[in-house]
């Protein structure tokens, strides 16, 4: 999970219900979580959620490896977008304007487990490019009540029912998803092809 810390991005929701993570893991397989990130200066809510990692950090320790990358930057973020095996993305609908760390991502062949918001709602194809929290949300004027919860819910049975045992069970599985990642979504979500699509839809003249 690696991306600008705003509220909105709900960087802690993986923690919401802490027994039932914990059960995940010791029934299926273990995990560590990679945060990185930084709010900015005059975002309290957004340094407010820095700190909870470091307190889930503490709850977790002996238990689930919980790590936080400081000094974020873009040679952090190479090393991220291409070095982990899945990409978390949890922002709470319908505030996603794009989510271009996921695409960045997926150009290196790591999928995506994210909300259905912003860029996942056209390139999510489940179990082949990643898989979805939840179903997709219309867009609306504000964000419903009860979305936290739910998509927790939903969070927790992607990873003990169709992330975890794909990448423990079935690794050739898991590694096609990987290509596909690269195949459908890389070559899609790029900015030669926004270009052209601007050019063609916007800005092309005559007929």
């Amino acid at each position: 999970f690696a991306r600008r810390f705003a509220a909105y991005k709900r960087a802690g929701l993986i923690f919401h219900d802490l027994d039932r993570l914990k059960k995940i893991v010791r029934a299926v397989g273990p995990i560590q979580i990679v945060f990185a990130g930084k709010a900015h200066p005059c975002d309290r809510d957004g340094k407010e959620l820095i700190v909870r990692i470091h307190e889930m950090r503490d709850a977790l320790r002996g238990v689930i490896p919980v790590s936080y990358l400081s000094n974020y930057d873009m040679d952090v973020a190479k090393l991220l977008c291409a070095g982990v095996d899945v990409w978390l993305n949890t922002p709470l609908p319908p505030m996603e304007a794009s989510g271009t760390s996921g695409m960045k991502a997926a150009m290196n062949g790591v999928p995506s487990l994210s909300v259905l918001d912003g860029w996942w709602i056209e390139g999510h194809l489940e179990g082949v490019t990643g898989w979805s929290i939840g179903d997709r949300v219309e867009a609306c004027m504000e964000p419903q009540s009860g979305m936290d919860a739910c998509h927790a819910a939903e969070l927790y049975r992607k990873l003990e029912e169709k992330v975890l045992p794909c990448f423990y069970k079935e690794h050739e599985r898991f590694v096609e998803i990987m290509r596909h990642a690269i195949a459908l979504n890389g070559a899609f979500f790029n900015t030669q092809r926004m270009v052209a699509q601007y050019l063609h839809n916007a800005y092309r003249l005559g007929p």
